[in-house]
């Protein structure tokens, strides 16, 4: 079961289908194996009654030989901003710490109509603010690589990985995970289930996938129904995908893509289902390599690696050729603008009248608005809703909102341009750096952290562009370093195929589970 817990989902399934495994027992493994890594702190609630239930039908399923699809049986986890019907959705606050909505989101509706396996809601930076996971009101997740759990429970066959468990553990340090989706990479990472659903406003799934060695994907905006997933700032927010592998990440979005009546901002047409290639050819791929995105601050590992996948793609026959995004650099103040701004307005309805926390407060409706809202919501929540108040006043509303809207529409023209010379895709990095110890973490604060973190990420959240998280390679301290890969709109098939590609080419050293940690 060891063994099984780390294949790929296609794998996982055949033995489903071949009946050499049931459904209950890889639930039963899973729920057992997010036990032993609660250290690491990846879920919020292990909805371990739900999952058996769930497991069980299948079992049933599979015993009339009428299983439902690839994902039938196989366990999953959801990031706890995503709503599940009578399960807690707690959006890592206190304002929501005892609600349970009474409807699905859409997309983990769309994965248990294909027997998917609910094993729990993970952790997350409270309401998705945040780029490393550490302001949750249920505290930080641990990134699986160097830690303790590593050295005792995987392995990868790398001797500089454990060298950096050692030095960690002496330190009395650890990873971030990143964020804000930093709970549901762990819980892919460490194997409790096989894939992962984020949400992906400014590079929340892309930025723990590169911190925690997986693959994680951003599809284009509108491709994926929001409905049930908390907001944070609905013109960028898109449910994220986290997986061990590229065809992986294909079987979660061909479950979950397409349109939703209840979502007014997907697309109207129906979802054609991704077919990824076994061989693939990137000759004549023109793949952009835009000079903005080797900005101060990067580490030369990361530009090591950026140089290296560049190098294979033009060995085997790609053009790779320099690009400018030249409003890139004013990408991140435009984000941080229209992030206030929406998280103003969207928090508003968190008044302690209708739902969510109420305070102890009756003097007047005022005095519970005000109350309510100071405990409910942590130090960054306010800070964020404070200013986004400040730039929608009427005097601020053409200097703040609507020049960062201005700026947004030429961020979005500088892809186009690209796309229109014939660019297929974009290549950079996804974070600056392998995940930095949470001591050098927090000695900078929310804000600075995010301005550093999403600096490659949010400009596709900014053009509603598809992109995809890639690791490449353990660094000298033996964590993994990645790149990413941004397309044109809709364009996620060329986006997912030259991925595979990258994945095939470099053989990301993938962590096992160790024969000491048994399941069975």
């Amino acid at each position: 079961m060891n063994k099984l817990l780390s294949a790929p989902i296609k794998e996982v399934s055949q033995k489903i289908y071949d009946n050499a495994v049931r459904p209950s027992e890889i639930c039963k493994a899973s729920v057992k194996l997010a036990s032993v890594v609660k250290p690491l702190n990846a879920y919020i609630t292990v909805t371990s009654d739900a999952a058996r239930e769930q497991a069980v039908a299948a079992d049933e399923r599979q015993q009339k030989n009428s299983l439902l699809g690839r994902l039938d049986g196989i366990p999953v986890a959801i990031k706890d901003n995503y709503c599940v019907k009578g399960e807690p959705t707690t959006c890592a606050s206190r304002m929501l710490a005892n609600f349970s909505p009474g409807y699905n989101a859409t997309v983990y509706e769309r994965l248990r109509t294909q027997g998917a396996v609910l094993i729990g809601k993970t952790n997350l930076d409270e309401f998705a603010m945040g780029s490393g996971t550490v302001d949750s009101l249920y505290g930080p997740t641990k990134n699986l690589w160097g830690s303790e759990v590593m050295s005792q429970f995987y392995s990868n066959g790398s001797e500089s990985s454990r060298a950096t468990t050692r030095k960690l553990r002496s330190k009395n340090a650890w990873r971030i995970a990143g964020g804000s989706s930093g709970g549901s990479a762990v819980a892919v990472a460490t194997g409790t289930c096989y894939a992962a659903l984020g949400s992906d406003t400014g590079g929340s799934t892309r930025n723990p996938a590169s911190y925690c060695g997986l693959v994680g994907l951003k599809p284009t905006y509108g491709l994926v129904s929001r409905y049930g997933l908390i907001p944070l700032l609905n013109s960028m927010d898109v449910p994220g995908i986290l997986t061990r592998t590229v065809d992986d990440a294909v079987l979660i979005l061909n479950a979950i893509a397409g349109p939703d009546q209840a979502d007014s901002t997907t697309v109207r047409r129906e979802y054609a289902p991704i077919t990824l290639p076994e061989t693939i050819d990137v000759r004549n791929l023109r793949i952009g390599i835009p000079k903005e995105y080797g900005i101060e601050g990067i580490s030369k590992e990361t530009e090591e690696c950026w140089e290296k996948v560049s190098r294979l793609l033009e060995e085997a026959g790609a053009n790779i050729v320099p690009v400018s995004l030249p409003h890139t650099d004013y990408s991140i103040v435009c984000y941080s603008v229209l992030n206030r701004c929406d998280v103003a307005s969207n928090l508003a309805c968190y008044d302690g009248i209708e739902y969510g926390h109420r305070a102890d407060e009756w003097s007047s409706a005022h005095e519970l608005y005000k109350k309510t809202r100071s405990e409910g919501f942590n130090d960054v929540v306010k800070g964020r809703i404070l200013v986004g108040n400040y730039f929608l006043l009427a005097e601020n509303y053409e200097k703040y909102f609507v020049k960062a809207m201005k700026m947004r529409r030429l961020i979005a023209q500088d892809f186009d341009v690209l796309w229109d010379s014939d660019v297929d895709l974009l290549l950079t990095p996804t974070t600056l750096t392998e995940a930095p110890s949470y001591d050098e973490f927090v000695q900078l604060d929310n804000q600075t952290q995010c301005l550093i973190q999403d600096h490659c990420t949010q400009p596709a959240n900014m053009a509603g562009l598809p992109a995809i998280n890639v690791p490449i390679n353990l660094s000298r301290e033996g964590l993994p370093l990645s790149l990413q890969l941004m397309a044109p709109l809709f364009h996620e098939q060329r986006l997912l195929t030259v991925a595979k590609w990258i994945e095939q080419a470099v053989q990301f050293p993938r962590l096992k589970l160790k024969n000491s940690c048994l399941l069975e």
